[in-house]
């Protein structure tokens, strides 16, 4: 059991491909660029009232330099979308009637390693104690397996119910941090300098695993070149109400199909930051965790990736979640994901283009997945430019532009799954009959579209400034505590 008191990582060396050893920098990543946040936020407002300023400015002309800018941005709108919409159709048919890549899952034995499974709590005394008694039980061999709860200043009875259960399980080894920097990942990058195992699982607090989730997400790593895997997250309270019974058909398109298809295309598959493998010298090849990143979890897959290490998505291993029951927390949740996806894309989008080891093919699908959250402000710059036009008396070409974007975009907006992506996941897990909650992911759309634009340039701005990262979590909602 260890008290942590100060919050310093140990550069450690690197023995890298070649048998060359090098230092790794405990300084994981790059900064936020703060002009390109500049940028973004000059050009989404320029865009925004820049029909309006030129209708203004040059009535002699008929406002003909308005209407040409307001052409441009609802067709580039238009292509943008179009090029999602395509992508996200060719992933459905792929996941319906391709043959599947379902490595790795004949493995039952074999000399499994050693693994240190990292349970991440922060004032978690509603949940922590099932988490840790679910992951006991699975099938994983108990010599080879240490479970490290880490206990990152929390205020309720976490440590307490942590502590009982170490002295009831001899694997259990406690981690309590009391000081440092805030976060989850500052909370890794810190615990990982105790971790001497090979390969590291890592569980959020209120995650329940299945019997056999720790074989599956271990198996990928007997190839040598995997650095990271993911399974599969499934709600555990999809029926409590009617938001839940939407996420739940999100999650079922975003894992089932858009996550499974791309591992069966040999592009990227994302590592969540929960219920996901690490190889902990991939990890220490890439410089460990970035302590100042909101997603740690998307900062770690395209380093990795560009690193030149694998990813691998495991479709069957299940693992089960609390979604937001309240339209409160899922808004809030919604922005987090958006402000911590943008930051990464300001950081790694050119070490993504400028990589050695991912191909053009790569790179475009690396690009499109660090965008996906920016299409909600190029779809809203869309519908402005075209309700712009269509007051400004060019109604016929532009109703019709208009319509193929409201269209594509409620189709084609990605990273929670698209309207055809869901459907494909509820015919493959058979649940159609939650498809008749289908009409009312056009509202979770339009509050979708308008939070995550909200967030961005929220993100945008805050990068200017070296603000501390704190914990931010969604509410629990299971009776026991």
């Amino acid at each position: 059991m260890t008290a942590v008191k100060q919050d310093q990582t140990i550069p450690r060396p690197l023995i890298n491909a070649a048998g060359i050893e090098k230092p790794v920098s405990s300084e994981s990543g790059p900064k936020s660029k703060n002009s390109a946040a500049v940028y973004i936020m000059a050009l989404f407002f320029i865009t925004l009232f820049g029909p309006y300023l030129l209708a203004w400015i040059a009535p002699y002309q008929n406002h003909l330099l308005a209407r040409m800018f307001a052409y441009c941005v609802l067709g580039f709108a238009v292509f943008v979308t179009l090029i999602y919409t395509v992508r996200h159709y060719l992933f459905a048919i792929n996941r319906l009637f391709s043959p599947q890549r379902q490595l790795y899952l004949d493995l039952s034995c074999a000399p499994w390693p050693k693994i240190t499974v990292l349970v991440m709590a922060h004032n978690e005394e509603k949940v922590i104690e099932g988490s840790i008694r679910a992951l006991l039980k699975t099938d994983y061999p108990a010599e080879q397996l240490t479970i490290m709860p880490v206990n990152d200043r929390s205020t309720d009875s976490t440590q307490r119910i942590i502590e009982q259960l170490a002295i009831e399980f001899p694997c259990i080894r406690p981690l309590h941090r009391t000081e440092g920097a805030g976060g989850k990942a500052a909370a890794l990058q810190y615990a990982s300098q105790f971790i001497k195992d090979p390969i590291i699982v890592i569980f959020d607090a209120d995650y329940l695993p299945g019997k056999g989730l720790l074989k599956q997400l271990v198996s990928p790593f007997f190839d040598t070149e995997v650095g990271a895997t993911m399974g599969r997250v499934i709600p555990l309270n999809e029926q409590a109400n009617l938001l839940t019974k939407i996420l739940g058909l999100e999650r079922c398109g975003g894992y089932q199909v858009n996550q499974q298809a791309r591992q069966n295309m040999g592009l990227t598959a994302q590592f969540g930051g929960t219920v996901g493998g690490l190889r902990l010298s991939a990890l220490q090849h890439i410089g460990g965790w970035s302590s100042n990143c909101l997603a740690e979890d998307t900062d770690v897959t395209f380093r990795m990736r560009c690193a030149g290490w694998k990813v691998v998505y495991q479709n069957r291993a299940e693992c089960y979640e609390e979604v937001p029951e309240e339209w409160s927390v899922r808004i809030k949740q919604l922005r987090r994901w958006a402000s911590g996806h943008h930051q990464v894309l300001l950081q790694q989008w050119r070490n993504v283009l400028r990589s050695e080891r991912l191909s053009r093919r790569d790179k475009l699908d690396a690009f499109l997945i660090l965008s996906i959250f920016m299409l909600s402000p190029i779809i809203l710059l869309g519908w402005n430019s075209g309700i712009f036009l269509f007051y400004g008396g060019q109604s016929t070409l532009v109703a019709g532009l208009l319509g193929i974007l409201m269209t594509i975009a409620y189709a084609g907006f990605g990273n929670f799954a698209s309207f055809f992506e869901i459907s494909a996941g509820a015919y493959l897990d058979r649940a159609r009959v939650n498809l008749i909650t289908l009409p009312f992911l056009t509202f979770n759309f339009l509050i979708s579209i308008v939070e995550i634009s909200g967030a961005i340039l929220q993100q945008s701005w805050q990068s200017r400034k070296d603000q501390p990262v704190q914990w931010n979590k969604t509410v629990r909602y299971r009776k026991e505590v």
